[in-house]
């Protein structure tokens, strides 16, 4: 009797229970693939077919002139910076630095934290020196009474960022250089700045936390260890990470974010600020 019961309601339990998942696999699967893996092969096959640096001892590292003499700008200025890295992790990522200048000041002053050397570099480049031959990118660019007052709280978080010491630099998924800026960046939410998608390593929380704000705390983000995680934010727009390459949208300034391509989109000037935050 049991058995015949059992007979009877299996195929309308697994009706209700196990509906088809195959269609929703592949769905899934296509979006990823048009996501993630078809932007890096596009990227590869242009890195592949274009002239760059071999190494890092050919490659050009000296200042590009797209910044003003620090002497010729009396204001206060903050820039975060970014250019493609050297080798075959240029097909998806860059590198980012901040550059600041105080009212008056005769000098920029450049951090970055790169994994060769001392882990912190200031002033290791000009301000805005090609990086690994690749011209360089200006990501944010924040001037007047904003930046000023900015500017210590930059420094305090440079001075104190936990991971300085040499071999706590780590390629994948961080803490890496992008991991330096995007910490920094979390000191001055009012910035406003987003980070580039291809700053891979940027969403590893050192706080080791799981949920947070994201970095100008107008939104939320989850992450595994900078591994995968989503971030819905005004500023950062939505996106996902999946083994730290990013795919989204940015509502703010209508653009999409592509593995290896970064932000395409109808604007794509600097965020830039000049007395107040907006």
């Amino acid at each position: 009797m049991q058995a015949a019961l059992t007979a009877t309601l299996a195929p309308e339990f697994n009706r209700f229970t196990s509906p088809p998942m195959q269609p929703r696999v592949k769905t899934i699967r296509m979006v990823l693939f048009a996501l993630f893996l078809l932007p890096i092969l596009a990227r590869a096959i242009f890195f592949v077919v274009t002239e760059h640096p071999r190494s890092w001892r050919d490659a050009d590292w000296s200042s590009t002139g797209i910044l003003p003499s620090a002497v010729a700008d009396p204001h206060a200025r903050v820039l975060v910076m970014a250019g493609r890295t050297g080798g075959w992790k240029g097909v998806f990522a860059v590198h980012s630095w901040i550059v600041v200048k105080p009212e008056n000041a005769q000098t920029y002053t450049r951090y970055d934290l790169t994994g060769f050397g001392r882990p912190v570099h200031v002033n290791g480049w000009a301000a805005d020196a090609r990086w690994f031959g690749y011209t360089p990118r200006i990501v944010a660019d924040i001037t007047g009474e904003m930046a000023s007052a900015a500017i210590p709280k930059i420094e305090a978080a440079v001075a104190r960022y936990p991971y300085a010491k040499t071999g706590d630099y780590r390629l994948w998924p961080g803490p890496n250089s992008n991991t330096f800026v995007a910490n920094v960046l979390r000191a001055v939410p009012e910035l406003a700045i987003a980070m580039p998608p291809e700053a891979i390593g940027k969403d590893f929380r050192i706080d080791g936390s799981l949920f947070g704000l994201t970095e100008s705390r107008t939104g939320i983000e989850a992450s595994l260890w900078g591994l995968l995680g989503l971030k819905l934010g005004w500023v950062e727009g939505i996106e996902l990470n999946l083994l730290t390459l990013v795919a989204g949208l940015d509502l703010r300034n209508p653009a999409v974010k592509l593995p290896g391509f970064g932000r395409i989109g109808i604007e794509t000037t600097a965020q830039t600020a000049t007395a107040k935050p907006r």
